[in-house]
């Protein structure tokens, strides 16, 4: 029996885990999509805190009217990395969440990059 699409991406995202850790100075930036909204956290996994978070449902990008998916995750990139830097956050370690780095997963990493973000 074939996995459904959310188990395979469970699964992906399990092996993934095992491999990378976010500390205080270099946090884990993981991404979770949904159908509608995108979402972004800085995650201290030594200590279980989220450091930062931003998503399309913030009133910075909530308030843009008429613009696509596609869009929207360029400008969760850059609202991560504006907040980042002002906390003093210049490094990080990239989680897709078991997500293909593809579509809206990718414009979210390459905006951030863009904005300052280092991964």
């Amino acid at each position: 029996m074939a996995l459904t699409k959310r188990a395979r991406r469970l699964k992906i995202k399990q092996r993934i885990r095992t491999q990378i850790s976010g500390t205080g100075e270099r946090p884990r930036m993981t991404v979770f999509r949904s159908n509608k909204q995108i979402y972004v956290q800085l995650v201290n996994d030594l200590t279980g805190e989220t450091m930062v978070s931003a998503s399309s449902r913030n009133k910075e990008v909530a308030e843009k009217k008429g613009i696509t998916k596609s869009e929207q995750a360029r400008l969760v990139g850059k609202l991560i990395a504006e907040k980042s830097l002002d906390r003093g956050i210049k490094s990080v370690v990239f989680d897709r969440n078991g997500y293909l780095y593809h579509g809206r997963t990718k414009l979210l990493a390459e905006s951030a990059r863009e904005g300052g973000l280092k991964f």
